[in-house]
């Protein structure tokens, strides 16, 4: 028997697998519901704003594991501004080919429909970026880089790899990681 922890945890990761793959718009309750098994009297239980809900809840977890990523890079390339770009782009170009290419950014799928529909979750999205961009600009500031240029850097760097997810998924290739990282270490970090 499901407990209801385990069934809000599976229709979260469902939600969020599924705005990942397809969007919000075009990912229905009913989906989630048979998709992770939650019966629907436990979803109202622990969403009882509905999608909406369940949206947020996918946001943070997905925002909480890119922050934790981020500074696991961070960390292991500790004052190495061209080391945190090859690795950063190297864990994302094998997320890419570990889902077959199916994977888009959540916070990227989301920003893309979000702003006519809701609101609140479009703020959520955006302070996801804004939380992500400031990491990767943290990064770039303790390897010496001044506070304008970090964040000058980690926006482009977040742009970068949004569009290269995009163009990841449309070719079904990881090439345009190498192609970023060729370019931010040799054009951006000299």
């Amino acid at each position: 028997m499901t407990t209801r922890t385990e069934a809000r945890s599976r229709a979260i990761a469902t939600a969020e697998r599924l705005f990942r793959i397809q969007g919000y718009t075009a990912t229905g309750l009913t989906q989630i519901l048979t998709e992770s098994g939650a019966p629907k009297g436990s979803f109202y239980f622990h969403f009882p704003r509905g999608k909406a809900q369940l949206a947020e809840e996918a946001i943070d977890h997905y925002v909480d594991a890119r922050k934790a990523v981020l500074r696991q890079i961070s960390s292991r390339t500790s004052g190495d501004a061209a080391g945190f770009i090859r690795e950063l782009f190297k864990v994302f170009a094998a997320e890419m080919a570990a889902t077959d290419y199916q994977y888009g950014c959540l916070m990227q799928n989301l920003a893309n429909e979000l702003p006519s529909i809701d609101a609140d979750l479009t703020k959520r999205v955006a302070r996801g970026f804004a939380d992500t961009t400031e990491i990767i600009s943290d990064h770039f500031r303790a390897c010496g880089h001044p506070k304008s240029r970090a964040y000058s850097i980690a926006n482009a760097v977040v742009a970068a790899a949004e569009g290269a997810r995009t163009v990841a998924r449309l070719q079904r290739s990881s090439a345009v990681f190498d192609a970023l990282t060729t370019a931010f270490v040799t054009g951006h970090l000299e």
